[in-house]
């Protein structure tokens, strides 16, 4: 593209947004304004619809409280108060106080933070990898979500696709599981429709009832933390009442014996008293999802929030295979399909990292911006993009505590002035999409999308690459990489020489708008029914001796301070691992927090996004927090009450919602709400704990226990 009218020009956008279904957009420009943003009904997947995060994003980017101009603080951090100052002098000073920095405690005391607030290969969270390796600083590891989920599959079926989420009209049997698919996977639900419409059930495996769970043929509500019981119990049904493929077992995986052994003690009684789920209920589950194929998973990333979240996910990868799912057309499962062939070595030069070069894991970032903590050298400087760490890093609190640091020099790149943002010593304007290049990869899908630029910057934003290209020359940095313009670098961005990518290339792409990967089509694609499975014996593996290098566990910071290593690595088989300190199905541990809060994403938010945007709100309602009625009986609060949900960590008030669809000692409030709009200054992340991530480093964020009390 693009076409141009007699009044308009159109082009291509994809969405940048954290989700899985990374939409196909047309931007619409009228007279040098951006007047429409659709969806690109050529798109098989997106098929022309917007959810209803981005389904009025012309109105984003026009928000009058759209931060316009580089600003350095003028009053205490916190207190939001700036002047207006030119790109020079926020350069220059970045120049200099890192000069200082690094003379004084070198290039290690200066971390970046970047994350998933954009998507985009030269604008989303790896945008400034290479400039920070080359300048020598601490590398920040981002392990918020999905690493443990994808360290599973990578461990059990390897770096597959998986099945391609257009064959699931093909299913007889959908399992959704830890997928709110309704709310934050929206254009997959179609296609489960089509398939529920011809007969296929569909059933949803979450802690509470979900705008999906409501509409499936059946919702299973194990008690949160538990999903690894419940998978290695359907794995013990299946075994001992004969329902294994042994022919697909035989052929195409290893360690069958190994499984077999692991799930013995989990019968579907003792799965029930862990999960709560009725031992009747388990077992019918594993007879209907064994014997109707195609069967398909569905795995979401709520299930790995959990100290055994990441075997629980291992646990249900090895369903498919159990089963003989993956024969089948339709069958098997979807869990990640991010391995496309992006050049990482252009885009962030990981030869530029030291030997010795300190990785720092940012989940942690509460324990890393507390001096205290004996950090050696201690981080004076924090570099941000693309994220709100106040809203979406544990133990906020104790984060902000770090922020208000006079010592540190604190840089924000943000298109708002958000919660993080107003701790900042400078803010820099970023672009949004409809104003920059670049390319999306999905998460959940098979097609890659072009974004193209459609009108100028405002004021004086500049996109993360701009931002980054701009510090590498003030930096003296003159390698080629930092000197190649948007579409030079988009252009060199993906490997066309891999056999995904073989007879594609970029101009397709700027033809189309977006490329399918090189995979057959939804009708014929059954990627593993023969095997093939991308792990080094080419089986799905059971029992994998990748968990056995420590490599895989992230140790908690003091333990790293204090040189003890992680005694734990990963049992090679599958595993129940229970909630924290023992607090599972059992426990008579009562701490004066005995909730278990859940913290979802919510329907009308991504993370933090449109969090302060007054549309989305009322779309969104108020922070609320789902009790079950026994629960609010005891504590003498009713629907529609102001509550207080707090621990030793924090607080935040919400509204009270008493319902059924959570059940008793779980209560749900979804995150994404800034804190600086809530009454008491909290939201749901400043009640969870930055201690003891499990293995791929994953926060345990729904490991968090609660009280609740009338306001």
């Amino acid at each position: 593209m693009s076409t141009d009218t007699a009044n308009s020009k159109t082009f291509f956008g994809a969405c940048p947004h954290d989700c899985p279904d990374g939409c196909a957009m047309i931007y619409t420009v009228e007279k040098n304004k951006l007047t429409k943003v659709s969806g690109n009904s050529n798109h098989p997947f997106t098929q022309g619809r917007l959810c209803v995060k981005v389904n009025d994003y012309e109105r984003h980017h026009y928000n009058p409280d759209r931060l316009l101009h580089p600003l350095r603080r003028s009053g205490p951090k916190g207190s939001g108060e700036f002047n207006q100052i030119g790109w020079d002098q926020a350069l220059d000073e970045i120049v200099t106080r890192w000069g200082a920095i690094i003379a004084e405690h070198g290039a290690e005391a200066i971390l970046p933070y970047g994350y998933a607030g954009n998507m985009g290969l030269l604008n989303g969270m790896h945008a400034g990898d290479a400039f920070f390796n080359k300048l020598g600083s601490s590398i920040g590891e981002k392990t918020f979500c999905a690493s443990s989920a994808v360290t599973a599959q990578w461990m059990t079926t390897g770096p597959s696709l998986g099945t391609d989420p257009e064959s699931f009209v093909h299913a007889r049997y959908i399992i959704l599981w830890g997928a709110n698919t309704v709310s934050t996977n929206s254009h997959l639900w179609p296609f489960v429709l089509e398939a529920q419409k011809n007969g296929a059930k569909v059933v949803v495996i979450d802690p509470y009832r979900s705008r999906t769970a409501a509409r499936a043929d059946w919702h299973l509500s194990p008690r949160p933390g538990t999903d690894a019981a419940l998978a290695l119990a359907m794995i013990n049904t299946i075994i001992e009442d004969d329902l294994v493929d042994r022919n697909y077992v035989d052929r195409y995986t290893l360690n069958f014996d190994q499984l077999r052994t692991s799930a013995a003690e989990y019968t579907a009684e003792q799965a029930s008293r862990i999960t709560g789920i009725r031992a009747q209920d388990i077992k019918t589950l594993a007879h209907e999802y064994a014997s109707s194929q195609p069967s398909v998973i569905r795995v979401g990333v709520g299930a790995e929030r959990y100290p055994g979240g990441g075997q629980a996910i291992r646990a249900v990868d090895c369903l498919p295979a159990l089963v003989g799912a993956w024969r089948h057309v339709g069958g098997g499962l979807l869990q990640m399909p991010i391995f496309v062939p992006v050049r990482f070595d252009l885009l962030s030069r990981p030869e530029w990292i030291g030997a010795e070069t300190r990785v720092i894991n940012l989940a942690q970032l509460a324990d890393v911006l507390d001096l205290d903590a004996g950090l050696n050298p201690a981080i004076h400087s924090l570099f941000i993009w693309n994220a709100n760490p106040l809203s979406q890093v544990p133990n906020s609190n104790m984060v902000k505590r770090g922020l208000q640091r006079d010592d540190l020099f604190t840089v924000v790149s943000e298109q708002f002035m958000t919660d993080t943002a107003r701790y900042a010593d400078l803010v820099l304007p970023a672009t949004m999409n409809g104003e920059h290049n670049d390319v999306i990869t999905s998460w959940g899908q098979f097609y890659i999308a072009l974004n193209q630029k459609a009108i100028e910057a405002p004021g004086e934003t500049i996109s993360n690459f701009d931002l980054f290209q701009r510090l590498a020359a003030r930096f003296g940095f003159e390698d080629p990489r930092f000197t190649l313009s948007d579409k030079e670098l988009l252009r060199e961005s993906l490997d066309w020489d891999s056999p995904m990518l073989e007879g594609k290339s970029f101009d397709m792409l700027e033809n189309d708008g977006f490329i399918r990967v090189n995979v057959p089509p939804k009708d014929v694609y059954a990627p593993h029914a023969e095997g093939n499975f991308p792990t080094p014996s080419g089986k799905c593996d059971f029992c994998s001796r990748l968990g056995q290098d420590s490599g895989f566990v992230v140790p908690p910071l003091r333990q790293m301070l204090e040189g003890r290593q992680n005694s734990a690595p990963i049992d090679p088989v599958p595993g129940y691992i229970p909630n924290r300190a023992g607090r599972d199905h059992d426990s008579n541990v009562d701490d004066g927090y005995p909730l278990q809060l859940n913290s979802p994403k919510s329907h009308s938010f991504l993370n933090s996004e449109y969090a302060n945007e007054a549309h989305k709100l009322r779309s969104q309602g108020k922070q609320f927090v789902l009790i079950n009625p026994a629960d609010a009986d005891t504590r003498n609060l009713t629907e529609g009450d102001t509550a207080r949900v707090f621990n030793s960590l924090g607080e935040f008030t919400a509204d009270t919602q008493v319902t059924a669809k959570v059940s008793i000692g779980t209560v749900v409030a979804t995150f994404g709400y800034w804190g600086s709009r809530n009454q008491l200054g909290g939201a749901a992340n400043a009640l969870t704990r930055n201690s003891g991530p499990g293995f791929a480093g994953t926060p345990h964020f729904n490991d968090t226990f609660v009280e609740i009390e009338k306001f």
